[in-house]
């Protein structure tokens, strides 16, 4: 990704012009569905901590496991897409996905923790190649002036997901009452074991039917009559004497999005758990699990919004004003209890809306021909979900949940930092110069 390239990247095309509105319904569909298996995560989170009685450190193995499959499995993805095309990748990861779903019955019946990991890294892989495919597939399924309302469109329906789940799992998964950990101290051996799979057992059937969708939306995947796409190639020609080094738009637009994915993961990971202190809201596991749609869904409704407002104001402008709203709203709830640190902490979930595809769309500016290689390292960066919230458990673990906020203040903090000044472009920087 240094020095010079002697490569040309070719967008992808559709083979022959037609009415796109049915393929994109069907990719539609996908979107929802790793939104929605995405933030079910933030159920699992409050579930296997009491079950396995996990410090949060420990419990954000879940994030961390899952997450982490963007940065190991995103450059394998690609090469698949290469090899058997946009439309058959998309089914390899649906059916991937089933797998690591179905895994859940023999990790809930066991019961293991690190089984339960090990699903999800599944279940990620497969996500990751869905969405290396599904996403320059939704671009080119009309004409490029819509390309980037198409996305938008898709993205809103994957925030219609991540609403949803919290609300489902928590009626579904959170419907027992967990003892508490002096309780299950008390408990022999056989008893404690024999707990854990009684609890456990409340993820079976959810993640049964998910595995028995997602398997079904991959027969009607391979099934459909999808428009062709032709391969991003990559063909000899004209030497390109650049290097993605030299776009610092592009490598802090990296490190935006690490911190973004990072501090969005976070947050949502440890709501049910801050709702459930007794000097924030003093509310149930199930009670708070409902609650956490307002922040996802705030996030849809953003979406939107946004999507409009980028219309007539300038990205960088947009984006800066809803990172100082977030960074706000953030210490806001550091500094105080009760509703007022619930809710702050919720509308969150609204600025957050524009700020993947903002810090995406900026980093890529300007880079020509180098645009497949800097969307590869845009994408890699996701892995942010995976170390943020790790690093916050630690920290909640040791000066407690209220105050380990701090860390995603310090994300947006940087998010700011870029939507003013690092997100330039070289030839603005040179114009200013």
């Amino acid at each position: 990704m240094t020095g010079t390239h002697t490569q040309s990247y070719n967008p992808p095309v559709p083979s022959q012009p037609g009415n796109y509105r049915r393929p994109l319904a069907v990719v539609t569909v996908l979107f929802f569905m790793w939104g929605f298996l995405t933030c079910l995560n933030d159920i699992l989170v409050p579930h296997l901590k009491s079950i396995f009685e996990l410090s949060y450190a420990q419990v954000m193995l879940i994030q961390f496991s899952f997450f982490s499959a963007y940065f190991v499995f995103s450059v394998p993805a690609s090469k698949i897409v290469d090899w058997i095309g946009y439309q058959r990748t998309m089914v390899a990861g649906l059916m991937i996905m089933a797998v690591g779903a179905f895994l859940f019955v023999p990790a809930a019946s066991a019961p293991s923790y690190s089984l339960f990991l090990t699903a999800l890294i599944i279940l990620a892989a497969g996500i990751t190649a869905l969405q290396v495919a599904a996403n320059p597939y939704v671009i080119v399924l009309g004409a490029p002036a819509t390309a980037s309302s198409r996305l938008n469109l898709t993205q809103a329906f994957n925030s219609l997901g991540t609403t949803i789940a919290p609300k489902i799992g928590g009626l579904l998964i959170l419907s027992a009452t967990p003892l508490a950990i002096e309780e299950m101290r008390r408990l022999s051996p056989v008893a404690l074991q024999s707990y854990r799979a009684q609890q456990a057992a409340s993820v079976k059937m959810p993640y049964v039917v998910i595995g028995v969708l997602l398997v079904l939306l991959a027969v009607v995947i391979a099934c459909s009559k999808l428009p062709k796409i032709g391969s991003a190639q990559r063909e000899l020609g004209q030497p390109v004497h650049d290097s993605l080094w030299k776009h610092r738009n592009l490598i802090l637009g990296a490190v935006g999005i690490f911190t973004y994915v990072g501090a969005e993961v976070a947050i949502g990971s440890f709501l049910v758990n801050y709702f459930g202190q007794p000097g924030i809201a003093g509310l149930t596991e199930k009670a708070a699990a409902g609650y956490v749609s307002f922040y996802w869904g705030g996030a849809m409704i953003g979406r939107f919004i946004g999507s409009g407002l980028l219309r007539k104001v300038k990205t960088r402008r947009l984006l800066g004003l809803c990172v100082a709203c977030t960074t706000t709203l953030l210490i806001t709830s550091i500094l105080t209890t009760g509703h007022v640190a619930m809710w702050s902490i919720l509308a969150v979930g609204f600025f957050n809306s524009i700020m993947f595809p903002s810090i995406f769309t900026l980093g890529l500016a300007e880079l020509g021909p180098l645009s497949g290689d800097g969307s590869g390292i845009l994408n890699m960066a996701i892995v942010g979900g995976a170390v943020i919230p790790l690093a916050q458990g630690f920290m909640a673990d040791r000066i407690g949940i209220h105050h380990a906020f701090f860390l995603p203040v310090i994300c947006y903090l940087y998010i700011l930092y870029y939507a003013l000044v690092g997100s330039e472009p070289n030839s603005e920087r040179i114009r200013q110069a």
